[in-house]
């Protein structure tokens, strides 16, 4: 058994909203308090506030906000756990995670809530302080009851609800199929197989649409409804340019899931390559971390193998057949031609053999070969 959150949109009604808007609100609040509490008693004193100092000082907050007990506790209460963990992954050096910023009312809104502060019934999902369920567009059924939900408004205006549950993953009847992946921008993975996926660039397509709404949102007054309504249009402009790319991620990480027992990856510096100054967008548009997040959990509830191979492994360069490596290849120059061998060498395909071929022989030395990782 293992858990997944199946997300589903919801539109609710005029009272549910209302209730959700002050949800979103004092939990920001807290948030935003005792985000600032804690960093001024760090900055002055070189005092760490504890989690369950944060608990204790939600009680006097209460006290001197009333308003904050119009909603439910547990939503308060889950927003200093979160607080927490952001801090232990700010704290852990493997994380490398930034310092806790505050949240703003202009940006994605979300609420977490336990099973104290909500029932499920027949399929329905009634939250604290309402009478009546959730409208959900169900897409599936739950496969069981959900241990906790999460309630969430993005920029655009669209309300979510992820049901975390517990499920059985089906593996996958076993393939004898092994392939190297080789993440690009022209192409946004080709296998050593051969086969290139292509580029739909997702923000290109939009982005004369975009760069109009940019305009436009720009000459608007600040404050003024006009300005919302044209910040809103933005947003649902960004909202469908992130929903074009996620499903066409999810498209492809299946197929690739589905179709290879072993699936060697090469493991990149996404963030450090994000800051090129030419390449940053369409590093950013292709998704590279997104694409390779899912790998990772698909493979495992699968039974596949993710081998992830060193990002030092000269994959572009070396031949694949006799193992020739030249000295400079720059990104210009998609082909090229083995001086050892005589073969003429297309740069992706080679660079996606070289890393299935280390990725396997780091699988068959229990993934501590040369330029291979697990």
């Amino acid at each position: 058994m293992t858990k997944r959150a199946y997300k589903e949109r919801f539109y609710p009604t005029p009272e549910q909203a209302e209730l959700l808007a002050q949800s979103f609100g004092c939990v920001r609040f807290v948030w935003n308090n005792t985000l600032a509490y804690r960093t001024e008693a760090y900055q002055q004193r070189g005092e760490s506030i504890s989690h369950s100092a944060a608990e204790k000082r939600l009680v006097a907050l209460k006290v001197e906000y009333p308003w904050l007990k119009d909603v439910s506790s547990v939503i308060l209460q889950q927003a200093l756990r979160d607080q927490k963990a952001a801090f232990d992954n700010y704290f852990n050096v493997q994380i490398k995670a930034r310092y806790p910023r505050f949240k703003r009312k202009d940006g994605r809104q979300s609420i977490r809530l336990t099973r104290a502060a909500f029932r499920y019934r027949d399929s329905e999902i009634t939250i604290a302080k309402t009478a009546m369920p959730l409208p959900i567009r169900w897409s599936r059924p739950l496969p069981c009851e959900p241990s906790s939900i999460t309630i969430s408004r993005d920029r655009a205006g669209r309300y979510f609800i992820s049901c975390l549950c517990e499920f059985t993953p089906e593996v996958l009847p076993v393939t004898p199929r092994m392939t190297g992946i080789d993440l690009g921008l022209t192409d946004l993975f080709v296998t050593s197989e051969g086969m290139k996926s292509g580029n739909p660039r997702h923000l290109k397509r939009y982005e004369a649409r975009l760069a109009y709404l940019q305009r436009r949102l720009a000459r608007k007054q600040k404050g003024s409804k006009n300005r919302a309504k044209a910040r809103n249009k933005v947003a649902r402009l960004h909202a469908r340019i992130a929903d074009c790319r996620r499903d066409a991620i999810h498209k492809a990480t299946r197929t690739l899931v589905n179709e290879n027992q072993v699936l060697c990856v090469e493991s990149l510096n996404i963030i450090g390559m994000t800051r090129h100054c030419s390449l940053a967008k369409s590093i950013s548009d292709a998704g590279w971390g997104e694409f390779l997040r899912q790998l990772s959990y698909k493979s495992q509830w699968a039974g596949r193998q993710l081998v992830k191979v060193s990002q030092w492994l000269p994959s572009s360069k070396m031949c694949h057949g006799c193992g020739h490596t030249v000295e400079t290849l720059p990104l210009t120059q998609r082909h090229w031609h083995c001086e050892g061998c005589g073969q003429a060498i297309d740069r992706d395909i080679n660079a996606a053999r070289n890393i299935r071929t280390a990725g396997l022989a780091g699988l068959a030395c229990g993934a501590t070969g040369a330029g291979a990782a697990a």
